[in-house]
């Protein structure tokens, strides 16, 4: 398959099997197009460019998280790039599960197992009663190294975690989900002379992927009212009278929905980059926030290497407030990445590190900067949550929350 048009020189070339692998899955869509009359929703191609069966981003086999470009990964986490992160996360985490009189923790997408053996430390060191430890991961790859990792660090509590294939239809305890809402598959709007079309994907005649726009047009179901309905909320936040490119996030909302329905008692927690509705669908965004990661450098062409990248937007966080509280969930709190964790004691977790230790607290130093600095993930990463049975908020939302401006 001729994959040049989206080869740019500067971005490394996958080895053969990996091109393999991609070139397989771009057949698929290919199929996809053409049986659907040479047209798919952008939404589409990104739900089977990151999840399609064995060959989609998150899986198949990329690496996806690391530190370098040369170890074969394409981007870092939090609970990569610091074990502070976990420490400090179960300092919250403890008072929801204690808040709640609950005793189970469940995490969405756990990556490497970082987050999760980490956090099963942390929570043992506070002396926090908790039995198990469920993780829903749609990898299978992942979830290997999940299972590698958790072994690993965690020891004897690794017996606590357990793998699930779907989300439980019911569940009291502790919710987690870090950097999830942002790699749900989004709709791609494109407002031209005042009107709005929906940019979907097309192939050309030698098999390479385009955008093309189709004017949009309600239908006279329910959904297509509801995108409406959000189309002229961003004509209002964002102004008419100029051509402007955004994106709107109904998975994202969907899933937040399905784990606050979920949710019976106790507390969930999501962590993403991202802004409320106003901040979102500003004027200067005209371009929108979609954005891919290859090899540790961001790009905007999802088409490079289907299902060996990943492909992310930014998350519309007024839009998960809505969907969360529709469902009859409270509202915890809404801040910044910066300020929960500097609440719930990241400084003081360094602290206890021996400065004169240059060779590991050099390395803690610089993640904690890079987590709470404005110019890093500090101010653009944002924790909601959300809680069923926990008559207070909890102490990270006491100071800096900003649920005034959902």
């Amino acid at each position: 398959m001729n994959q040049k048009a989206h080869e740019p020189a500067s971005l490394p070339v996958p080895d053969a099997d990996a091109l393999a692998q991609s070139d397989g899955l771009l057949a698929r869509i290919r199929d996809e197009i053409a049986a659907s009359g040479g047209w798919i929703a952008f939404d589409r191609y990104m739900e089977r460019a990151l999840y399609e069966p064995g060959l989609g981003y998150y899986s198949g086999g990329a690496r996806k998280f690391g530190r370098r470009a040369e170890d074969g990964s394409d981007f870092i986490t939090a609970p990569e790039l610091s074990p502070l992160f976990a420490t400090t996360l179960a300092r919250p985490v403890a008072q929801a599960l204690a808040a709640s009189g609950t005793r189970t923790l469940i995490e969405f997408g756990a990556g490497t197992g970082k987050l999760a053996s980490s956090l099963i430390h942390a929570l043992d060191a506070l002396g926090v009663p908790f039995d198990r430890y469920f993780i829903v991961e749609l990898s299978g790859e992942l979830r290997e190294r999940q299972r590698e990792t958790i072994a690993a660090l965690a020891g004897p509590l690794a017996a606590r975690v357990e793998w699930l294939d779907a989300l439980p239809r019911q569940f009291e305890g502790v919710a987690l989900g870090n950097e999830v809402l942002d790699a749900m598959p989004v709709r791609l709007f494109a407002r031209r002379a005042g009107h709005w079309h929906e940019r979907g994907v097309t192939h050309g005649p030698d098999g390479t992927l385009a955008f093309e726009d189709r004017p949009f047009a309600e239908d006279g179901s329910a959904g297509a009212a509801q995108q409406a309905a959000l189309l002229a909320r961003i004509d209002a936040e964002a102004g008419p009278g100029f051509d402007y490119v955004t994106e709107t996030h109904a998975a994202a909302c969907a899933f937040t929905h399905t784990v606050c329905t979920m949710l019976t008692r106790g507390a969930a927690f999501f962590i993403d980059y991202g802004f409320p509705r106003h901040e979102y669908y500003h004027p200067q965004r005209a371009q929108g926030t979609l954005m891919c990661h290859y090899r540790h450098r961001a790009h905007d062409d999802p088409f490079l290497y289907p299902g060996l990248q990943d492909i992310t937007t930014h998350v519309e966080f007024t839009g998960i407030f809505e969907a969360g509280v529709e469902t009859g969930a409270d509202l915890l709190g809404y801040t910044t990445q910066a300020r929960f964790l500097m609440n719930a004691g990241i400084t003081d977790a360094l602290a206890e590190l021996d400065p004169l230790d240059a060779a590991r607290f050099l390395p803690a130093a610089s993640a904690v900067q890079k987590l709470l600095s404005e110019a890093e993930m500090g101010e653009l990463f944002k924790v909601v949550a959300f809680s069923r049975g926990i008559d207070e908020t909890l102490d990270v939302f006491v100071r800096g929350d900003r649920s005034h401006t959902l």
